[in-house]
């Protein structure tokens, strides 16, 4: 990993152009970082977010609720709250009032299972930024939305 233009072996109409296709290779990179280490506890990054969204509230969250959340909105946020829900990681609370509306809420073992990944997740994709400049990478994304 080092120079974009390197890495791809290519040439670039503006800085601009670079500075985007950087953004997109290097989202591509983290990605697949996450992939491999999330492979081992069986969940992937998107189930993984779903899990730290439920941990961090104060009970259980509506559907809805939990995919507005989400870091990456995946459209198949209810096809990976089952694959959570079939590992026991969450379970679904139907609702009192509203039977078409069913809450989600974290189980002890998902509870276990983010107690484990906590120990051992990959803080080092950002290794080679001290502070200052993680702060001005993340003030430079926020600037672009």
């Amino acid at each position: 990993m080092g120079d974009l233009s390197q890495d791809v072996k290519s040439n670039f109409a503006s800085i601009k152009v670079k500075a985007l296709l950087n953004i997109i290779y290097t989202a591509g990179w983290i990605n697949s970082q996450q992939v491999d280490f999330f492979k081992p506890y069986g969940i992937s990054p998107q189930q993984y977010n779903i899990l730290r969204i439920l941990r961090g509230g104060a009970e259980a969250m509506s559907v809805n609720s939990i995919k507005d959340r989400m870091i990456e909105r995946a459209p198949n946020a209810t096809r990976l709250m089952d694959k959570l829900c079939d590992k026991n990681f969450i379970e679904r609370i139907a609702c009192a009032s509203d039977r078409r509306v069913v809450h989600i809420a974290i189980t002890g073992v998902g509870l276990k299972l983010l107690s484990q990944i906590d120990k051992k997740f990959n803080r080092d994709l950002l290794k080679n930024l001290n502070n200052k400049e993680a702060k001005q990478l993340s003030a430079l994304l926020d600037k672009i939305r």
